[in-house]
């Protein structure tokens, strides 16, 4: 992938440069200035300058960075220092809010978790007992993590639903009975920090395409299933929005056009009503009860009678035949949707999070061969389909990556 991180040596556009070189510096650490120069495009009197300012803010360090280039034989003299980006030097919190759950991360520059905290909600519950309650999750975070406030650069929250990015308003979240509720304006009121709110699933995306397996990519899907489906994309370091923030609605396309479920969108057919979570444990009941002796019956019965997701994925990975069928028709359905994403954004990658990551060796051998068939010339051939590097940290990881492309990584 071409180094996107490129800088000028206008002196107008100094903090620009300065994003420029932390950007270099988190995606390809322990580089010599000579490197770093070239890697920017700026000149080498312009990168001693700003290192020498990031030095003395703490932000990048050159004491322990010694770098040596394997295909350079030094014979004599030092080996050559490099310019690492000092991880602990400021931190922020990622907020993960999800279908009756919230997760609350503190996290570096890195994007590590350094503390977290997760509770779980009524979604009956007013939406703003449920942000203040994630409010005092905040503070006993900070308090527990005994970091300084002024240390921590801002929140970043990612919501169920539709989200209004520039003002921070959940607009409307059908599975949490929220609407046009101020998520931004009520969280830095409380906490008196900058905060950034957008979709959980494209705020995972980001996450993935900074800090996981999309690195090395310049374009990438993340799709995320659940209590509904949703996908981000992004495209050579920059969010897809759409144009009003309802990019990523792929759980509401339509795969049945006649004979479907009713959906809560209030259309029936749609690709969250074959695949969601609650699609697969209500499937699951039927199948306990037409085989109670059957393998999947047999798991509940020893978990007190409790339907879960694990124990649907066990029983398709013990020999239930009738769990697996189910399954891989979930991966089929899964596979055509996809197949339609490629022939439309023809991503590089596509990351499965939530429930396609949880039933990874399920799910993604049957969807890989539905892509493949199904989309356009060798399209299905080119992407790269994989379970997201971070399990179920996606959500707070890719909450915190949103701060962190704003209030510090962000290119303007």
């Amino acid at each position: 992938m071409a180094n996107p991180f490129l800088g000028s040596n206008i002196n107008l556009v100094k903090t620009h440069n300065v994003q420029a070189l932390l950007l270099t510096l988190l995606h390809e650490d322990n580089l010599s200035r000579i490197q770093l120069a070239k890697r920017t495009g700026l000149s080498n009197t312009t990168i001693t300058n700003l290192i020498a300012e990031l030095i003395q803010q703490g932000l990048v360090t050159e004491e322990k960075c010694v770098q040596e280039d394997p295909q350079v034989v030094r014979s004599v003299g030092r080996p050559r220092t490099g310019v690492c980006l000092n991880p602990d030097a400021r931190y922020v919190i990622g907020i993960h809010i999800g279908v009756g759950i919230f997760r609350v991360a503190l996290t570096n520059l890195r994007d590590e978790i350094v503390y977290n905290n997760q509770e779980l909600f009524d979604v009956q519950e007013s939406a703003f007992d449920v942000l203040n309650l994630i409010t005092n999750s905040v503070k006993e975070l900070i308090k527990k993590s005994r970091i300084s406030k002024k240390l921590i650069l801002g929140i970043g929250v990612g919501a169920s639903g539709l989200i209004d990015f520039q003002t921070g308003v959940n607009v409307f979240a059908p599975n949490l009975n929220w609407r046009d509720i101020p998520i931004k304006a009520h969280l830095e009121n409380h906490l008196g920090l900058k905060v950034v709110v957008d979709n959980n699933v494209r705020a995972m995306a980001l996450g993935e395409a900074y800090f996981g397996s999309g690195r090395s990519v310049d374009s990438l899907a993340f799709v995320y299933g659940r209590i509904g489906v949703g996908a981000g994309f992004i495209y050579k370091g920059q969010v897809f929005r759409g144009s009003t923030m309802g990019a990523g609605e792929i759980g509401h396309t339509n795969l049945l056009l006649e004979g479907g479920e009713f959906c809560r969108c209030g259309n029936s057919g749609c690709l969250e009503t074959l695949v969601s979570e609650p699609v697969i444990l209500k499937m699951a009941e039927k199948i306990q009860l037409l085989e109670p002796s059957g393998i999947l019956a047999e798991l509940i019965k020893e978990n007190q009678g409790e339907n879960s997701l694990p124990i649907i994925f066990n029983a398709a990975r013990q020999g239930d035949s009738a769990v697996l069928e189910m399954l891989q028709e979930r991966a089929y359905y899964m596979g055509v949707a996809l197949a339609n994403m490629v022939n439309l954004y023809n991503p590089e990658m596509i990351v499965l999070g939530g429930i396609f990551s949880e039933g990874h060796d399920i799910f993604i051998d049957p969807l890989i061969k539905t892509v493949r068939q199904m989309a356009f010339a060798d399209l299905g051939l080119r992407v790269r389909i994989r379970a997201t590097s971070f399990g179920w940290k996606a959500g707070v990881i890719g909450a915190a990556a949103l701060a962190l492309t704003s209030f510090f990584y962000h290119l303007d």
